[in-house]
């Protein structure tokens, strides 16, 4: 499975390495993704998703159950 929040999206970045002279070289900066397990008391199940580290501040802040609504409208999760 490739290295995609689940729930934001968010994927791999493209940029480049810049040396003191200049020099250009292309390089990757990847997403800050966890595995992380939750509890779903509407559903009664568990859930576990692949989550950026951001995604998981905002479920902190606004509760699973909020941001699976969300992620829902806007398609990215079943």
């Amino acid at each position: 499975m490739s290295r995609v929040c689940e729930i934001t999206g968010k994927r791999a970045m493209v940029g480049n390495n810049v040396s003191h002279a200049m020099n250009k070289t292309k390089r990757k900066f990847s997403v800050n993704l966890v595995k992380k397990r939750f509890y779903i008391a509407e559903e009664d199940r568990w859930v576990t998703l692949k989550l950026s580290t951001s995604a998981l501040k905002t479920i902190n802040k606004k509760g699973i159950t909020a941001v699976l609504k969300d992620a829902r409208v806007k398609g990215l999760v079943k």
